[in-house]
């Protein structure tokens, strides 16, 4: 089967969407399947060679309280075009297929089979700015769809209020042969103190100011632990370093972006792993990636989370914007090693359930029931 995989977001720059892309085209190229990658991109992108191809320059726009990068190029049609016809795909997966400018002009073409993911929730939808005008479009493309799925109970929730229809649900994954208990940690980590970390990008919604003020209360109770931070951002870092300055909080390191392999080695080095998040996340793949490591999770109480996190198996889940809380079970987990363990080999068989490989052959049995359907149609017709 030949596959394209769309993402309206810049594929140079990290987030969920993109990684659930670049592992599904990593899986069905495994499974002997034909996969090009199309999206915007703000540098070349040099390791996926001719799989991928680039159509649209991304700029920054501010949606649900994050910035997405796409392109909004009006004209992309002729580009599309010459890109379909070259490559004739049997079947096209767009994620966010409502998402301008990438995924909406594919739709309007469609020269190919459509599928769409919905990975949101939670806020306000950039499409319901639309005037009643937009909005019909934006009905005749989604019509356009041949099967749709969501990632989440959450997101089925989120976009059938706008969208009603019939939806699957398939979850993100997890590459367990990439992160796994046998990963090796990072230096300079291993001097017996026990190491929180979190990993996100630095931005309101992912919670770390209150993660920082718990790990300020837990540092009075508990002095031999560090606080990591991994995950791109620096708009808010200035504000968080001001804070730490202000009540003199040590052991606190920022490291910023890290590579995908350089990920797996920090969740690696972590004894215990936290997520703060306030709300809008659909499923939550750093959970899955920090289970698959064996490592035991602190996080928030939010309907995305949840989904994957059963409070007190896998780890132990915490209200949000609650920072005594989140010192609370911190200091739970930091000082009984035993239920790190426990907590920890449990998370290791819930990520089983989330392997990459699982998830691909359940979105192909999708493509598949769509060019059935697709040729029963033409048959009849």
């Amino acid at each position: 089967m030949k596959i394209a995989l769309i993402s309206p977001y810049d594929f140079a720059s990290p987030g969920g969407v993109v990684s659930h892309i670049s592992c599904l085209e990593q899986q069905f190229t495994r499974l002997g399947h034909e996969v090009k990658i199309i999206a915007p991109a703000s540098k070349a992108i040099y390791t996926l060679g001719d799989r991928f191809i680039r159509i649209g320059t991304p700029r920054p726009i501010p949606v649900s309280g994050s910035i997405a990068r796409i392109t909004l190029s009006l004209w992309l049609d002729h580009t599309i075009e010459r890109v379909f016809k070259r490559e004739q795909f049997d079947i096209c997966h767009l994620h966010e297929p409502l998402m301008p400018m990438l995924c909406t002009s594919v739709l309007r073409i469609k020269r190919a089979p459509m599928v769409g993911t919905f990975h949101a929730s939670g806020g306000k939808p950039w499409y319901k700015m639309f005037t009643p005008i937009g909005k019909w479009y934006l009905n005749r493309w989604f019509r356009k769809l041949d099967g749709r799925i969501t990632v989440s109970p959450v997101a089925l929730e989120y976009v059938e209020k706008y969208f009603p229809d019939s939806y699957e649900v398939i979850p993100n994954g997890v590459d367990t042969k990439h992160f796994h208990p046998g990963v090796k940690p990072m230096e300079g980590f291993d001097d017996g103190k026990i190491n929180i970390l979190f990993v996100g990008r630095l931005e309101k919604r992912k919670g770390f100011n209150y993660l920082l003020e718990a790990y300020r209360l837990l540092k009075i109770q508990m002095p031999n632990c560090r606080l990591i931070q991994v995950g791109p951002g620096v708009r808010l870092l200035k504000g968080y370093k001001k804070y730490i300055a202000q009540y003199g909080i040590p052991d606190v390191i920022f490291k910023g972006y890290a590579s995908y392999g350089d990920l797996a080695r920090y969740y690696a080095t972590a004894d215990i792993v936290c997520f703060p998040n306030t709300g809008r996340e659909s499923q939550g793949i750093v959970l899955m990636e920090a289970m698959a490591t064996g490592k035991p999770v602190v996080a928030s109480a939010i309907g995305g989370f949840l989904s994957v996190l059963t409070d007190g198996v896998e780890g132990i889940a915490v209200p949000p914007q609650n920072p005594e809380k989140i010192a609370e079970a911190i200091l739970r987990l930091a000082k009984n090693k035993q239920l790190r363990r426990q907590m920890g080999q449990r998370g290791i068989q819930k990520a089983k359930q989330y392997d990459w490989e699982i998830i691909a052959k359940k979105l192909l049995k999708v493509y598949e029931k769509v060019l059935k359907n697709k040729k029963e149609a033409a048959t009849k017709a």
